[in-house]
């Protein structure tokens, strides 16, 4: 049996009959930028989120970048990230000036440990971005505790954890503004890239909404700083089509996620381990062994598709060699980027495929 890691094909197949004339709808209108559909999925999400505000962007990078710079946040602050997480987190830090301040992850969840973060906070540090990895919110009580006492800017990265909810509220309302990503291979992903910032302040939606369309809020008033990050017409279009299933979809995952923890139950690797009041929406299905790299290959041979999510952590990536990190710094985060492993997750995934996948694992746990 053939089991690729993710078929957007499948999805798109299923949804064709609505795709294509929300696209020859856009194409009449020819309202390409910031157009009908780019506002209309603004509102949307911003309902489905329980937020007040929604402005979208190219990117979930660019909704983090924005976000801190709508909070003031740049040169001679500092910032809190995970060291296990994808780059964008870390880049956006860096991108707005200010100085990018790592610390380790839990363990079990592989977010971001509050701890860790309490230890670091100096008399500089202004936020903090907790990063809700592989669907699971972090631990949201925790962090906003410390903020609290702080006066600091909380940032959910949301970009993996589109319906996940902490103690019943969703994802992206829990901190000060929240960054999503709408890249294809999200739960709510387009045929490009994409992003969204959601918030409930209103200063922070104004400064986003502007800067994304060269700093203007008036047509060739140019009062902000002039990025262009705006999110095509075409993705907000599909988007908006997307969005309708998101909550089947993220049932389904659900499901899958609990037939393979079934079925791997006592096996070699260790399967997601999910906090009391998170409701993890998987977008990765990630387990843990010492022989990753051999059970990849494993599967390989035996038509399964993996992927690895991140094999390298933060401090350890090229692009920061100079900033004075050190290996074995976050030493939970470096075993975690040896050890994970993402099995095939998408909601159009069989029960005979998931059975499959299951018995290559425990064979191999078996070799």
């Amino acid at each position: 049996m053939i089991v690729p890691w993710i078929d957007l094909r499948v999805q798109h197949a299923l949804l064709r009959e609505e795709l294509l004339p929300t696209l020859q709808r856009l194409l009449d209108r020819c309202d390409f930028v910031l157009g009908e559909d780019v506002e209309r999925l603004e509102a949307e999400f911003a309902e489905y989120c329980g937020a007040r505000h929604a402005v979208s962007v190219d990117s979930g990078l660019s909704a983090l970048e924005l976000g801190l710079r709508a909070f003031g946040v740049g040169a001679g602050d500092e910032v809190i990230v995970p060291a296990h997480t994808f780059i964008a987190t870390a880049a956006a830090v860096t991108f707005v000036g200010a100085s990018l301040v790592l610390v380790d992850v839990d363990s079990r969840s592989y977010n971001i440990d509050p701890d860790q973060v309490a230890a670091a906070i100096t008399p500089r540090t202004r936020a903090i971005i907790a990063v809700h990895l592989y669907g699971q919110p972090a631990a949201m009580d925790a962090l906003l505790e410390i903020a609290g006492r702080h006066n600091l800017v909380v940032i959910e990265d949301a970009c993996q954890a589109h319906g996940a909810l902490h103690n019943g509220q969703r994802v992206g309302t829990l901190g000060h503004a929240a960054a999503f990503s709408f890249y294809p291979t999200k739960n709510l992903g387009g045929c490009g890239d994409g992003g969204m910032l959601v918030t409930n302040d209103e200063s922070v939606a104004d400064q986003v909404r502007a800067m994304r369309n060269c700093g203007q809020r008036v047509k060739n008033v140019h009062q902000l700083a002039p990025f262009n990050h705006r999110l095509d017409s075409i993705q907000a279009a599909i988007l908006r089509v997307k969005l309708r299933h998101l909550d089947t979809w993220n049932e389904a995952r659900q499901r899958h996620a609990a037939q393979y923890t079934e079925r791997l139950a006592g096996g070699e690797v260790v399967t997601p381990w999910v906090a009391s009041g998170r409701n993890h929406v998987y977008h990765l299905y990630v387990v843990r062994t010492p022989r990753r790299d051999e059970l990849q290959a494993f599967l390989r041979d035996r038509g399964v598709g993996t992927a690895i999510h991140y094999p390298t952590p933060i401090h350890l990536q090229p692009f920061y060699a100079d900033a004075g990190f050190r290996k074995g710094q976050f030493p939970i985060a470096e075993q975690v980027a040896a050890d994970v492993l993402s099995l095939p997750m998408f909601p159009e995934l069989s029960a005979d495929q998931i059975t499959y996948v299951a018995t290559q694992v425990r064979e191999f746990s078996e070799r």
